[in-house]
């Protein structure tokens, strides 16, 4: 089955941001050899919906604007979607409400990267405090994440996610 990649007018059908070609040639600029020695596109395409998914569970509660259309797969195209770092003056800059913003779409390569390794949101299982194995000891501090965090994809997407240092601090008087 064909990939089908958001174009920005909303399909109730898509499938991820980004399309094989593009992430090709993302991991190709960047030397990324693991994504050109996968066996064909079709593993490709697979590990596309993967990371596309994974990022509608991980980001959706958490973008910018709201989404164009009730019948959208995805979380994007969105409008009311300001940039922090973009404006003239006290004119604010906004994402247009048509478009998929390459960084959306570079995130989606990168996780899609990262599915190689294994599931990007595995079943969490109870902390273990401490772990001996032979003469290696490993103890987890307390609050450590449980679930994997894809620190560069979060920066990727930072400008898009509210919350992420767009907002001034809360002061009460």
């Amino acid at each position: 089955m064909t990939l089908i990649v958001e174009t920005g007018v909303g399909l109730a059908n898509a499938e991820s941001y980004i399309s094989v070609a593009d992430a090709t040639t993302y991991h190709a600029n960047r030397g990324n050899s693991a994504w050109a020695a996968l066996a064909s596109d079709i593993v490709r395409e697979q590990l596309l919906r993967q990371a596309t998914e994974y990022m509608v569970g991980r980001y959706r509660d958490n973008w910018k604007g709201q989404r164009t259309g009730i019948v959208q797969a995805l979380d994007w195209p969105r409008y009311n979607v300001q940039l922090p770092d973009v404006g003239f003056g006290a004119i604010a800059a906004y994402v247009p409400w048509n478009v998929v913003p390459v960084e959306v779409a570079n995130a989606c390569a990168v996780l899609a990267l990262q599915a190689i390794s294994g599931p990007l949101a595995p079943n969490l299982e109870r902390t273990i405090k401490q772990d001996t194995v032979g003469p290696l000891t490993t103890i987890y501090a307390d609050g450590a994440p449980e679930k994997p965090r894809y620190t560069a994809v979060d920066n990727m997407l930072k400008a898009y996610l509210a919350g992420s240092g767009t907002s001034g601090k809360l002061v009460r008087g």
